[in-house]
């Protein structure tokens, strides 16, 4: 028992430091009232590569307990330019790729935001979902962020058209 209260300790102090760490991105909070420790916290992400996207997420966060909330919530828009160069750097396999992750358990559950691309559409797909099933259900939430307007969709039209 005694072993495990430290194994305990240390984990929060891994989960503090990596909290502390992403605080950065912090945009807001909101509580959900006197008599909880739940809160609901806002979150900004920028796309590595697609640096013309901003998502802002939303989710719930427990102070005091070992693992927060599954659920979630995203909104990615254009923020700044898009090239074709973004477009062509970013994996555009079906499974796309992991722009963010973020812990939300010390028993290995997190929350990952994963860019998907759209080709025939031209649009970005953001979806963010938790690692862990919860109530039967895997949590997730999509947003997508259309190319129309940007340099990279005009690249793409004139590609297609010769």
């Amino acid at each position: 028992m005694k072993k495990l209260s430290k194994v305990l300790a240390c984990l929060s102090v891994i989960t503090t430091i990596g909290a502390l760490s992403a605080c950065s991105d912090d945009v807001g909070k909101v509580s959900l009232g006197v008599f909880t420790t739940k809160d609901i916290k806002l979150n900004h992400m920028n796309d590595p590569i697609v640096t013309g996207v901003t998502c802002h997420v939303a989710s719930i966060e427990a102070d005091l307990d070992l693992a927060d909330p599954s659920d979630s919530s995203i909104s990615c828009r254009q923020t700044g330019e898009i090239t074709l160069d973004m477009i062509a750097a970013i994996d555009k396999s079906k499974s796309g790729e992991v722009v963010f992750k973020k812990s939300k358990s010390i028993f290995f559950k997190s929350m990952k935001i994963r860019r998907i691309y759209d080709a025939d559409n031209q649009t970005l797909m953001y979806v963010s979902y938790s690692t862990k099933e919860t109530s039967g259900s895997y949590k997730h939430s999509l947003s997508t962020v259309p190319l129309w307007g940007t340099k990279a969709y005009q690249a793409a039209a004139k590609v297609s058209v010769n």
